[in-house]
């Protein structure tokens, strides 16, 4: 049996702290092509998804928390369980499918069970239908959850965004030479010297951004009807953007992808905010945004590897290109204070805290009205390729996040061959405008592709004349 991680277990003690939230993640593959039998169907999934060791465990928890929960596997394990079916109502639009995918994933896992569902779901127009992975979050984080996801296709995962950044970034690994501390006494002295100095700058930085990150999370943000407590109903919505379209905003203004996405995520906010009769202010919006640390050779594994940074997002700059830059230069702040690293650091070290402690902790934090954190953006990268499905193509893929903690409104985002969709899941009383939170990240993009083709082409006429 093997124990579930502190951060893998608080997805279970925040859900057990309050009767209002379900922690299951999810995504939506929106198929093109005729619905299959329903036997070839559940061949094809049982076989694809029976596959993955977390999916046919349980989760055990031990009399008064004495230990962390551990996986175990379910003797009685039968896929049929978990594969379910469902129609949306005529005409079987985006919005309806939304309904359905709300509906859906606002309800709890059964823990008797392995903790996912696989939802088919029919009545889409034009020979379409769905397919809604649902995994609890202790299960997986979004990377990991993306990769399942994907040993559902024909192809498998393949490559992803996420893999092709990972290796970009991995530094080349080191030639099987001798040590310099057997080739040369000499240097002994200097090399210790070099060393002490490097942890000691990590062990500084890494100080300053445990104490930066733990004086945000006790600074409250402003008060706004985007934070507070939340009902069992969800809303879901969703906005789709072309990839290439980010690329060039990116390229234009030197960001990076990410900044593109929550500036855009920003810009619809700060409408939202406004036409809710309130004022956007500097520190109207601080945001959980996590950060995966997952090693490459670690895609395909199924638990959690995140840290986290908490930046403000300037709703209050009414401005598209100064709004990006804001966002560039916070988030770059962040990275150099430490804060990263810092919330990797309580990551790590929670689990030496004995867990009976953990449990209550997060079950204390879960009930309490925090007001510090307003939203959640997380970005997962997604395929490169276009999948398919027993030979369907797969026309688009959606993120569903969860919500919880006084978080009325969380934004997903997932890379999926030319796209970039964001996935949007909110309570369902307090945020009856999540169609238009939508639609104004879409608007986000366009205004932001406007000003960089026009910063573009007075180049262009200067390189001509």
């Amino acid at each position: 049996m093997t124990q579930l991680t502190t951060i893998e277990a608080s997805f279970l003690e925040a859900e057990d702290a309050d009767r209002h939230v379900s922690m299951a993640i999810g995504a939506v593959a929106v198929i093109d092509g005729p619905l299959p039998g329903r036997d070839e169907l559940i061949s094809a999934l049982s076989q694809r998804l029976g596959a993955v060791p977390r999916l046919t465990q349980l989760v055990h928890k031990h009399a008064l928390e004495v230990a962390a929960p551990e996986w175990v596997d379910d003797s009685n394990f039968d896929i049929t369980h978990h594969l379910r079916w469902a129609a949306v109502p005529r005409p079987g639009d985006d919005p309806a499918l939304f309904r359905t995918v709300a509906d859906i994933m606002e309800r709890r896992l059964d823990r008797d069970h392995p903790l996912w569902e696989c939802w088919v779901i029919e009545g889409l127009p034009e020979a379409r239908w769905a397919i809604l992975i649902k995994i609890h979050h202790c299960i997986a984080d979004g990377i990991a959850a993306m990769h399942m996801l994907a040993d559902v296709f024909d192809s498998g995962a393949g490559t992803t965004f996420a893999t092709e950044i990972r290796a970009a970034k991995e530094e080349p690994a080191p030639k099987a030479t001798s040590s310099p501390l057997r080739l040369n006494p000499l240097s002994w002295p200097g090399l210790l010297w070099r060393t002490s100095q490097t942890a000691a700058n990590i062990v500084s930085q890494t100080t300053r951004g445990a104490t930066q990150f733990t004086l945000n999370l006790l600074t409250p943000a402003a008060g706004s009807s985007l934070h507070g407590s939340v009902a069992n109903m969800r809303r879901y919505s969703a906005a789709r953007v072309s990839l290439k379209d980010v690329k060039t905003i990116s390229q234009v203004f030197g960001v990076t992808l990410n900044d593109v996405a929550l500036a855009a995520m920003t810009d619809s906010f700060r409408a939202v905010l406004i036409h809710r009769g309130e004022k956007p202010q500097r520190n109207s919006l601080r945001t959980l945004v996590p950060v995966s640390v997952r090693p490459p050779d670690a895609m395909d594994r199924t638990d959690i590897r995140v840290s986290a940074m908490l930046p403000y997002l300037p709703v209050e700059q009414g401005d598209p290109v100064k709004r990006l830059r804001l966002v560039h230069a916070r988030l770059n702040t962040l990275k150099e204070s430490g804060e990263r690293q810092a919330a990797s650091t309580f990551v790590k070290v929670s689990s030496y805290v004995p867990f009976m402690l953990s449990a209550w902790t997060i079950r204390l934090l879960a009930r309490l009205p925090q007001r510090s954190v307003v939203t959640l953006a997380t970005n997962v990268p997604g395929p490169r390729q276009r999948l398919q499905l027993l030979g369907r193509p797969v026309e688009m893929l959606l993120p569903v996040p969860p919500i919880a903690m006084h978080l009325r409104t969380v934004v997903s985002m997932l890379s999926y061959a030319d796209e970039l969709a964001f996935g949007i899941t909110a309570d369902y009383d307090a945020t009856p405008d999540v169609d238009e939170l939508a639609r104004g990240i879409e608007l986000g993009v366009a205004r932001l592709l406007a000003r960089a083709l026009a910063h573009k082409r007075p180049a262009a006429k200067r390189i001509e004349a």
